[in-house]
């Protein structure tokens, strides 16, 4: 991209953070924060930018009449205006309050080449001249907004551009002539670039920086069963050393898509301003996620006997049960059995200092596999077990991966009598190890992506945990560096 709108728009990636709530249920899902360290990095980038799209812009001829001493009046123009080197020295770009954004360039120089010709009745007059437009400076007031679709939108609200000297230098034939009126050639020149910066400047901004935040994703499809909603919560708010937005964050049923029943918590950031990005994202995107993939079942399971590996000691038969559950073997003697397990709630994920984690309460329905396809429900387990989740963050999305702690179990219900059921622990521990968790692993793997603009990558990321103060609530807290 190039100009104002290329850094600019890379900084406006993540402009993503820190929110004072408003209205009920307004809170982001994921926050992230741009600190002046991080905007001036876009300024820089601005900067070169800039300076490569002043050699690519069209000065217009100008003329004029002008009454020349010994000729008396004399028309002239000047064409074929190139800008032949320039040299944008000071750069800033700082959050303007309740605005957006303010970028300014200083202390700048521009040396432009053409050529002239002077034209009095009969007499015709060229030569070449050199102009060096030094002390530039540059102020650009850029108001941010939200559209209705939640992407973010940008205007150029104030710019204004002053040039301190401007020095004339023309040869040629009779070219000393032209240097005596330099005066008024010079105040032309100087009213000429001034209209013209700003004019590059808002172009930029309209065809450049507008259509490129359009990239900003709104909604995104993480798989089959599930997207994620990235849409702005209103507009992009600047203090006076950070500039803020927030996003819904999300996670929905691509198939049906319901309000949700909680609210995401208010989250906040560590003041600390020596990364140039800081994201933050609640459990509110976990666990509407949980939602999504507890209603389509995606952590239902059966297991069958030929699932059991063959060095275990218990087999997933009648015949097996016999010694320990006697009146199982007798009722149903030589027949399979079938486990199917379902998850009794979508489980969400709790924060802690340094820690994040999550408790699921399983059932699993024991049946019997009659010999007319019929299967007999003969009891009930209850499961529960505790996981802590690790999470990655790379240089595009999020991503995870459950440990497993030590699970309990409990006899709900049975039609056959009571049983030790620490029996089957080995058997359920064995299913979820080697199945149930790398399936989930796997999905965590995939990850979901973070909202940022096309070309955009994040480096360098620390990962922080941090728990609020209401119970449940807590949000991650990363750290990182914009590659451009």
């Amino acid at each position: 991209m190039g100009t104002l709108a290329g850094a600019l728009s890379s900084l406006l990636l993540g402009m993503m953070l820190t929110y004072t709530p408003g209205a009920l249920g307004a809170n982001p899902g994921l926050v992230a924060r741009i600190t002046d360290k991080g905007l001036e990095y876009v300024a820089q980038e601005e900067l070169v930018a800039l300076q490569s799209k002043l050699h690519d812009i069209t000065l217009p001829d100008f003329s004029g009449d002008v009454k020349i001493k010994y000729i008396g009046n004399a028309h002239y123009e000047f064409h074929s205006l190139d800008i032949h080197s320039c040299e944008l020295l000071g750069s800033a770009l700082k959050p303007l309050p309740s605005h957006g954004l303010h970028f300014s360039i200083s202390d700048s120089f521009i040396r432009v080449k053409g050529k002239w010709k002077v034209r009095k009745r009969i007499l015709k007059l060229d030569g070449s001249f050199d102009v060096k437009v030094k002390g530039i400076t540059i102020s650009v007031n850029l108001l941010l907004g939200s559209e209705p679709s939640g992407r973010p939108k940008v205007a150029v609200s104030s710019c204004s551009s002053a040039i301190h000297d401007v020095e004339v230098h023309m040869s040629g034939d009779l070219g000393w002539l032209l240097n005596l009126f330099h005066h008024q050639i010079e105040s032309k020149f100087r009213r000429v670039l001034e209209s013209k910066i700003c004019k590059i400047i808002q172009d930029s901004v309209t065809s450049d920086l507008q259509p490129y935040l359009q990239t900003l994703p709104v909604t995104m499809e993480m798989d089959i069963f599930a997207g994620i909603d990235y849409s702005l919560m209103e507009a992009p708010q600047a203090t006076a050393e950070i500039l803020d937005v927030m996003f819904k964050g999300e996670i929905f049923s691509r198939d049906h898509r319901s309000p949700v029943a909680f609210l995401a918590p208010v989250m906040s950031l560590p003041e600390e301003h020596s990364r140039m990005v800081y994201f933050a994202i609640s459990n509110y995107a976990f666990n509407t996620a949980s939602l999504v993939y507890h209603k389509v079942g995606y952590l239902n399971f059966s297991i069958t006997d030929d699932m059991v590996p063959p060095t275990s000691n218990i087999r997933l038969t009648t015949k097996s049960f016999r010694a320990f559950f006697p009146r199982l073997g007798r009722l149903y003697p030589n027949m399979n059995l079938e486990l199917q397990g379902t998850v009794v709630s979508a489980p969400f994920l709790n924060f802690s200092p340094g820690n994040l984690s999550s408790a699921a309460q399983l059932e699993i329905e024991a049946f019997v596999l009659l010999p007319n396809s019929v299967k007999e429900p003969v009891f009930r387990l209850g499961v529960a077990t505790n996981v802590s989740v690790m999470l990655t963050f790379n240089t595009s999305k999020i991503t995870g991966f459950l440990k497993p702690a030590k699970m309990q179990v409990e006899l709900k219900e049975s039609k056959v009598g009571v049983f030790n059921v620490e029996l089957l622990e080995a058997l359920l521990n064995y299913y979820l190890l080697n199945t149930l968790y790398p399936k989930v692993n796997e999905k965590l793997t995939e990850g979901f992506p973070l909202p940022l603009l096309k070309r955009i990558q994040l480096y360098d990321p620390v990962l922080q945990i941090h728990k609020m103060h209401h119970i449940h609530r807590g949000h991650a807290h990363l750290e990182s560096e914009p590659s451009f």
